[in-house]
């Protein structure tokens, strides 16, 4: 196929070529790929600045999407690839190929730099979505930053840099230009623009930003960065955002206000520690979906609303596709039973075939976990609606679902996302909770756009 690229497809490769450190903030449906792999294409056979590239994605990505990309253009038709995932062997066989860009998936990363025993000699890196690198202790994290210097360019690619605020961005830019802007330690980061915010004595749970942070960290990171919003430089369908809520009965909430006492009082006396935080809030939201896991794995039923409301909305898109995110497995389990009941045709999307099956229109009902199918997947082509049984508390995770069918290639002129919410319970929480952290994440985007 021809490539013909927008004009903010060629500033952008432009920008890579230019810059031997770039993070690259494109939103979800930008061509990110393409963009990427044209700027490859000249900095291997056009300037001849590298010889071999090493790229870093989520494993469905690196199976499929960067190999079909490369496939799929005429003028990348010169690009050698080779693919390194699978078992240990398959892997290494990979590895001995003569190619130009190796693609392999963040997981076998450790297993390529302390393992594999294979010199590390790429001269220039892509981490296909850098947001999965947020984590200074990681295993992934460290190991990368043994073998960094080495590499004269890198690329971070992602469309959510701080998902969970300004704090993810230490560790994402200390792999780009190895701590120049954001500082080597996180210690210095954290006394430079964020205070305490909750502590119990010397210990502290979380950071808030000082005063100016913000700005002070986007201008310091604004030489290397770029960023673009799809609805800026695409004809995108419009995006339709609405809740469903569902009252519980008497009964119910006498049932589920029963069980949350009963966690908040098993909760450890004092502050709320993170873990015990994390626990509380997972089993909250279970309720409000309306089961949970008991403390011998036995699954208690509370309520039906979210089902009713479900089996409504899919009997009312009379046969137009809907695609439905859970969260918990008890979750897709009473999902799957009342569909099943109704007589109604579904699929879970976990596979290559089951996702080819969507995007031909061959399955009413397609069940998909955020977690598992966020990153990389086209399914615009399937449908265009996306019902939230059971909420994420990730907003990467949350924008990247709704990125699956609200991107480049859409057909319809209307992108619904209807989220099924439990009134006056945590689902209203968690919906307020990912507009807050948009906000922060929104005001980095803002600040360090590209201007055409």
């Amino acid at each position: 196929m021809k490539y013909k690229p927008h004009e903010y497809q060629v500033y952008v490769t432009n920008y890579i070529e230019t810059h031997p450190v770039a993070a690259v903030f494109l939103d979800m449906g930008l061509g990110k790929t393409s963009i990427t792999l044209t700027a490859l294409n000249h900095l291997l056979f056009d300037s001849f600045d590298i010889h071999r590239v090493l790229v870093i994605a989520p494993l469905r990505v690196a199976k499929t999407t960067w190999s079909e990309e490369i496939e799929k253009w005429e003028h990348l038709r010169n690009l050698q690839f080779s693919i390194v995932v699978g078992t240990e062997s398959e892997r290494m066989s990979a590895l001995k190929k003569v190619a130009d860009i190796y693609i392999i998936n963040r997981e076998n990363l450790q297993w390529l730099i302390e393992k594999s025993n294979v010199p590390f000699d790429f001269d220039m890196i892509v981490i296909d979505e850098l947001s999965s690198f947020k984590n200074h202790q990681s295993k992934r994290f460290k190991s990368l930053m043994r073998v960094r210097m080495k590499v004269k360019r890198i690329v971070g690619l992602t469309g959510t840099p701080s998902s969970n605020g300004l704090m993810d961005l230490f560790a994402e830019f200390k792999l780009l230009d190895m701590g120049v802007r954001l500082g080597r330690f996180i210690g210095q980061y954290r006394s430079t623009y964020f205070r305490p915010n909750q502590v119990n004595g010397p210990i502290v749970y979380n950071y808030k930003p000082l005063p100016n942070a913000e700005k002070l960290i986007y201008e310091k990171i604004s030489d290397i960065t770029i960023s673009m919003k799809a609805t800026e430089h695409l004809k995108m369908p419009e995006l339709v955002s609405t809740k469903v809520l569902v009252s519980l009965s008497e009964k119910e909430r006498k049932t589920y206000e029963e069980l949350k006492n009963d966690l908040v009082l098993n909760l450890p006396e004092g502050e709320i520690i993170a873990s015990s935080a994390a626990s509380l809030t997972g089993k909250l939201s279970q309720m409000a979906n309306g089961a949970v896991y008991s403390d011998e794995k036995q699954i208690l039923t509370i309520h039906d609303r979210k089902l009713d409301v479900l089996e409504d909305l899919i009997e009312a898109s009379n046969g137009k596709p809907v695609l439905v995110a859970y969260w918990f497995k008890h979750d897709l389990q009473r999902i799957i039973n009342r569909l099943e009941q109704k007589g109604m045709t579904y699929q879970k999307l976990d596979t290559d075939v089951s996702i080819k099956s969507w995007n031909e229109g061959k399955i009413p009902v397609a069940l998909i976990h955020p977690a598992s199918a966020g990153h990389g997947l086209n399914l615009q082509r399937g449908g265009s609606t996306l019902v939230w049984f059971g909420l994420t508390w990730s907003l990467e995770l949350y924008q990247q679902t709704v990125a699956r069918l609200y991107r480049q290639g859409q057909t319809q002129s209307t992108v619904s996302i209807i989220h099924i919410l439990t009134k006056d319970t945590i689902d209203e929480r968690i919906m307020k909770a990912l507009a807050k952290k948009d906000t922060t994440q929104s005001a980095l985007i803002d600040a360090v756009r590209a201007e055409l």
